[in-house]
């Protein structure tokens, strides 16, 4: 199950400037040594949208590790619960040497993983290899931090770049703030402090809901 928090900034300068701020320091585990990341997204779909119609998302992402060897990351995510920027949904992620998404293959890989195997049989029912098709993409610099809260450890990712979806772009400037272990309120707590200290806002459109708005708008 992913539960993060999503916080939209207007500029890359202001989301980059939270890192500056004194009491950044107070809750940052890792200041001086942030993991930075160059992730190429895109997101598939059927040509009648199958999948974003009942809440899924269907992603494979391309990354370099440590060797500077490129790798995938296909995930499917489910369900679009979202309060004030909090997002709760199942998810689950296969690392493999190949960018093609595999339904059957990847179903045989989820189903070791804690979220339940017939939810994700829910999620891509029907779906086939045949009618997946890149829909949109997203291409960022994410930046991450560790924080601790509470009793909780989370992730502050701060996320630079941009949305592709069609002829349209669109950029991304946000923090998602993810809980890696703990308690949820002291996830909605930190946001909550954040959103105090900081000209941000609660953003209740992941990264694939803005594409296919974006991809839909007129102009």
């Amino acid at each position: 199950m992913e539960t993060e928090v999503k916080i939209a900034y207007s500029s890359d300068a202001e989301l980059l400037a939270i890192t500056k701020e004194e009491w950044f320091t107070d809750y940052c585990m890792d200041e001086a040594t942030p993991a930075v990341y160059e992730l190429d997204n895109t997101y598939y779909d059927t040509p009648d949208r199958v999948l974003s119609g009942r809440g899924a998302v269907c992603r494979v992402r391309t990354y370099k590790d440590t060797d500077d060897e490129e790798c995938y990351e296909h995930t499917v995510k489910y369900g679009d619960k979202v309060d004030n920027g909090l997002y709760q949904r199942y998810e689950w992620n296969v690392r493999t040497s190949s960018r093609r998404f595999d339904v059957d293959e990847f179903k045989n890989k989820a189903s070791r993983q804690d979220d339940p195997v017939e939810v994700l049989d829910e999620a891509l029912d029907g779906v086939d290899n045949d009618n997946l098709s890149p829909l949109c993409r997203t291409v960022f610099t994410r930046t991450v931090y560790t924080f601790g809260y509470g009793d909780s450890i989370m992730e502050a990712c701060f996320d630079v770049g941009r949305i592709e979806a069609g002829d349209k772009t669109e950029d991304i400037c946000e923090l998602e703030l993810e809980l890696i272990s703990g308690d949820v309120v002291d996830l909605k707590d930190m946001a909550a402090f954040i959103l105090e200290n900081t000209n941000g806002t609660s953003l209740n459109l992941s990264k694939f809901q803005r594409s296919l708005k974006l991809l839909d708008s007129e102009g």
